[in-house]
């Protein structure tokens, strides 16, 4: 029974999130806000809205591990897992803002979080409030660079698609798809919980596998889309701002609701370095042994990383 609330709960994360995009798109366009900054942050934030329901439900809830661990396995699974994958359908031509930008303020993020939990072995409301201020400084320096960026979204088809919506189905969507985050949050924490205790092991080993790797969903397909469709700009930012998006956005909200303390000594003591790990490397990656260049060889490295993680997670 566990085991299907859990399938059930991420079936219904993946479709609220996709519902609440259509609603989110829909109403920018409706209200003449420009793409670029839908895509910054609409967009950013209902991708990532499984994340956020979940780790602030776990969190409330008391399950610290569970909220925690949720992005900790998030971050990790999105380069060794998601990026991974891509890399074995397409490799991806790394353009120069991924060395200026995306790669140093992930990094900034991911050791922000990093030194914060290293401190004292907590979260704390203002910490949370830090991430907030990191990420409205993040998102006003893309908005003025905006002007530089190429707008992939322009013909993209859930843009075109959410701009149809009438106003009635736009509210539809935006109803149904927070019912549906709700929900399978209700669902995705309480089987997890129960499997853990059911299995002996830790909520820890639950949130950083089955969990983490449930709300990634999101990112997983639509980056392997991208690939298949050569967009490789796109596949990489996904998954690069995905990962930031969750430690400034969701961690930060999360925290800001209730703070995250009593963490599971081995998120702290493994899987933090383990994150910490797997966006460094991302740097060596992406100069050898062709510079600015990821491929097939990379993805196996990758992929064979983060199965070494999940071994070291559940042994």
């Amino acid at each position: 029974m566990n085991f299907i609330y859990i399938v059930s709960g991420l079936i219904l994360l993946v479709l609220g999130g996709n519902w609440l995009l259509k609603s989110a798109i829909g109403l920018s366009i409706k209200l003449k806000i420009s793409k670029i900054i839908v895509g910054l942050t609409v967009v950013s934030f209902a991708t990532s809205a499984p994340e956020m329901i979940v780790s602030i439900k776990a969190a409330l809830s008391g399950y610290s591990d569970i909220a925690l661990g949720n992005i900790v396995g998030s971050n990790i699974a999105n380069i060794g897992l998601v990026l991974g994958i891509v890399l074995l359908i397409n490799a991806i031509q790394l353009e120069n803002s991924f060395l200026k930008i995306d790669w140093p303020v992930t990094m900034i993020t991911t050791v922000l979080l990093f030194v914060f939990l290293v401190i004292d072995g907590v979260l704390s409301r203002t910490e949370g409030f830090i991430f907030i201020i990191v990420l409205i400084i993040y998102l006003l320096y893309l908005i003025k660079n905006s002007s530089k960026v190429v707008h992939e979204d322009e013909t993209n088809p859930d843009v075109e698609i959410a701009g149809k919506l009438s106003n009635g189905m736009i509210f539809f969507f935006l109803l149904i798809g927070g019912v549906g985050l709700w929900l399978g949050s209700e669902l995705l924490v309480n089987g997890a919980v129960n499997l853990a205790e059911n299995l002996g092991v830790s909520k820890r080993v639950i949130a950083v596998t089955v969990v983490s790797v449930g709300t990634s969903i999101p990112e997983l397909a639509s980056s392997i889309i991208a690939s298949i469709k050569k967009e490789n700009a796109i596949s990489i930012g996904n998954i690069i701002g995905s990962n930031i998006f969750n430690i400034l956005s969701v961690l930060g909200i999360t925290v800001l609701i209730k703070p995250i303390d009593k963490i599971d000594v081995r998120l702290l003591e493994q899987d933090v370095y383990w994150m910490l790990g797997f966006a460094f490397v991302l740097l060596p990656l992406a100069f050898l042994p062709k510079r600015n260049s990821l491929s097939f060889k990379e993805g196996i490295v990758l992929l064979l990383l983060y199965f070494i993680f999940v071994y070291s997670t559940i042994s």
